[in-house]
């Protein structure tokens, strides 16, 4: 019986066949488990200097993963650019629709473009994996392909699992990270996108993540979401329940920027805003007959 590691490793050896094949290329770099595995692909299948890091840095961007993204950059030998992107100026962007992802990857992509250029490459890397591909949330994906970009991850067939299974096999230390999708994926559809909701929820996420860390408490998944009206902080499951009687983390997302908005705390529901959107479509629908 093969075993999950001989699995892994055959898995890897597809990835790095396709890294071969793809050449010398710029990665769209978070710092996150896809892009950390991509950009290690391309360091071993071509090569340190052959690859290029470039994280987007922008207010949408969450506090410290600029930094850790370099970290790993560093570890990797890879050069590493931080590009200044604007998606906030972008009325696609601002207006928080379903398809904002869209307007915020197209922005992110054409910076990333522009950087490759600039440091000599053609071709641009994203950590897109096959799971991604089959998400019906993912409109920024549409953004990369009418861009040319590539996608070593999901033309490899890597699910998420494959991803963090390769990562521990190769020893990265971004095996087991939690996603940390962008700031403004906090915020409920149809609220406009600021600067200063960006912000709040960030210091939000800081602030209560200091509280668990003083009350014992583990986090693995931590959101902060802006429901406008209302504010609710999604923990792990376990960590939730306990975490709802802390009148210091009420506190801290008060003094965060969200003063006296009612606050709940619930289990960590991946995708949730997504899913309430529908429900209110159907409802919506529902209630039209």
């Amino acid at each position: 019986m093969t075993s999950e590691s001989d699995q892994a490793g055959e898995k890897a050896l597809t990835l790095l066949a396709v890294v071969r094949e793809t050449g010398p290329f710029a990665v769209a770099y978070s710092g996150g488990a896809d892009s950390a595995l991509v950009l290690a692909a391309g360091v071993r299948a071509l090569g340190a200097g052959a690859v290029l890091a470039v994280t987007a840095d922008s207010e949408s961007l969450a506090s410290g993963e600029l930094a850790a993204a370099r970290a790993v950059a560093d570890t990797l030998g890879v050069a590493h650019v931080a590009h200044r992107t604007r998606e906030l100026e972008s009325p696609g962007y601002q207006a928080n629709g379903p398809d904002r992802c869209y307007f915020c990857k197209s922005e992110v992509l054409d910076g990333i473009l522009t950087v490759a250029r600039e440091h000599g490459f053609r071709q641009v890397a994203t950590g897109t994996n096959a799971d991604d591909a089959a998400d019906p949330f993912r409109p920024g994906i549409r953004a990369g392909r009418e861009r040319g970009i590539r996608t070593p991850l999901r033309d490899s067939g890597l699910s998420k699992a494959d991803v963090r299974a390769i990562s521990r096999l190769w020893s990265l230390p971004t095996w087991d990270k939690p996603a940390t999708p962008c700031l403004a994926s906090r915020i409920r559809y149809g609220i406009q996108v600021t600067g200063h909701r960006l912000s709040r929820i960030d210091r939000a996420e800081t602030a209560v993540r200091a509280v668990l860390d003083r009350a014992g408490l583990p986090a693995a998944q931590l959101r902060v979401r802006d429901l406008g009206d209302a504010v609710r902080v999604e923990l792990d499951g376990g960590t939730a329940a306990r975490a709802a009687g802390l009148a210091e983390l009420a506190a801290a997302v008060a003094a965060a920027g969200f003063g006296e908005l009612p606050l709940t705390v619930e289990p960590f529901a991946s995708g949730r805003l997504n899913h309430e959107r529908l429900d209110q479509q159907r409802a919506s629908a529902g209630g039209g007959r």
